[in-house]
């Protein structure tokens, strides 16, 4: 026999490389096993319950605070989809556990069939040593005509032997397969029920988000409406308010036409009063002078501010005037409308109570009404407009310092 040569081991160094390349590779293509699967599948599952979970803690937040219902119906829709997703990834889970659960089930059987098989022959043996006796083997090692059929009868003897340790190992190993078999099986069996019972709790929210995006478009569709008749209603009494003044400086004018009527006073408001008149009520601003986007993307142009205070909080005349109105008047609620001569007026709206009449001279700092509330989706307020020339403008600008 010729010994290998530098070239063979060299080629047979070539196959064993080529040879593990290979093992790698149809590794790497093997298909995830069933435990890393269903690893995936919960990584997945865990994934998307704390993407919904993020979801729901946006929503609190959201109605937490003043926003906009489009988002809020966003919110929705994403939980609805994210919630659909869970549905889904357990379905999957629960085919990928009922696989698993039949892989196991015929695993178990072909293991208790062969350890069926395998105690049948155990039975036999033991029972076949058993006829035979203790001595046996020594009866047939001293029986043996010749040193070479003591060697063949010692050699049967031994693989005997083996092949019985082996079968009583078999025996007891698949004892052990079974049991463990089982124990997996009773697993997947209950790890398929939980899913099955979860996703019944995550269709069961499904329900209750879709339920729920269905009352909250029919609630922002009302609440749109509403705003948008508000708002009409805002513009056709901004309208009337300037016909109303209009009116006042037509009267005005006449009585101040008439033969022995006395000459017209100037205006109690000044231009040197700008950032100096007293702020006629003690609150925060609640919104500004000027266009306004609501949280629900409607705009509004105010004429004036709104100044939140407690219901009842007396409500002052920011200069010296006239009272020339003092009733309710549409969206601005109980109105007193101040004329300060000139031309110049100033209102005080959303009132509660008014203080004075119509035709009373009234000075600075004196009461005219009350805070109270004319819009019910709004807290109680002053609403306040200087009009110069009967134009508005922002009364921020006319108050004393910044609240």
């Amino acid at each position: 026999m010729r010994r290998p040569t530098g070239r063979t081991w060299s080629a047979l160094s070539v196959i064993a490389t080529l040879l593990a390349s290979a093992v790698t590779v149809l590794a790497a293509q093997a298909p995830p096993s069933s435990a890393e699967r269903a690893r995936q599948q919960r990584e997945e599952l865990d994934r998307i319950r704390n993407e919904r979970a993020a979801l729901e803690a946006r929503m609190r937040e959201l109605r937490s605070t003043v926003h906009d219902l489009a988002e809020e119906r966003n919110n929705l829709d994403r939980q609805a989809d994210a919630t659909a997703r869970v549905v889904r990834s357990l379905d999957t889970q629960i085919l990928s556990l009922v696989d698993e659960e039949a892989d196991a089930t015929a695993q178990l059987v072909r293991s208790q069939d062969e350890l069926a098989l395998k105690e049948a022959i155990l039975r036999y043996r033991v029972r076949e040593i058993y006829k035979r006796g203790g001595l046996f083997t020594l009866e047939a090692m001293l029986s043996a005509r010749s040193f070479g059929e003591l060697v063949a009868r010692y050699k049967y003897l031994h693989l005997v032997a083996l092949r019985d340790r082996a079968l009583v190992l078999r025996v007891a190993t698949l004892g052990d397969q079974i049991a463990s078999t089982r124990t997996s099986l009773v697993k997947l069996r209950n790890d398929a029920e939980a899913s099955r019972q979860e996703r019944t709790a995550e269709e069961r929210t499904l329900r209750a988000l879709e339920q729920q995006r269905g009352r909250s478009l029919a609630q922002a569709e009302a609440q749109q409406r509403q705003v948008e008749q508000r708002l009409a209603q805002v513009q056709r009494d901004e309208a009337r308010i300037a016909t109303l003044l209009a009116a006042l400086d037509e009267a005005r004018r006449r009585e101040d036409s008439r033969p022995g009527a006395t000459a017209p006073s100037a205006s109690t408001l000044r231009t040197s009063d700008l950032g100096r008149l007293d702020w006629p009520v003690e609150g925060t601003v609640l919104y500004r002078f000027g266009r306004q986007v609501n949280p629900n993307n409607t705009t509004i142009r105010w004429n004036g501010m709104g100044i939140a205070a407690a219901k009842g909080t007396p409500v002052k005349a920011i200069s010296a005037g006239t009272v020339d109105f003092a009733a309710r008047f549409g969206t601005y609620g109980l109105l007193v409308i101040v004329n300060h001569g000139g031309g110049d007026y100033s209102m005080y709206g959303s009132l509660d109570k008014a203080s004075v009449d119509k035709g009373v001279r009234v000075a600075k700092g004196q009461q005219v009404g009350t805070v109270g509330v004319s819009d019910p989706d709004m807290q109680p307020h002053l609403h306040l407009e200087i009009r110069p020339k009967g134009q508005p403008v922002d009364p921020f600008d006319w108050l004393r310092g910044v609240r």
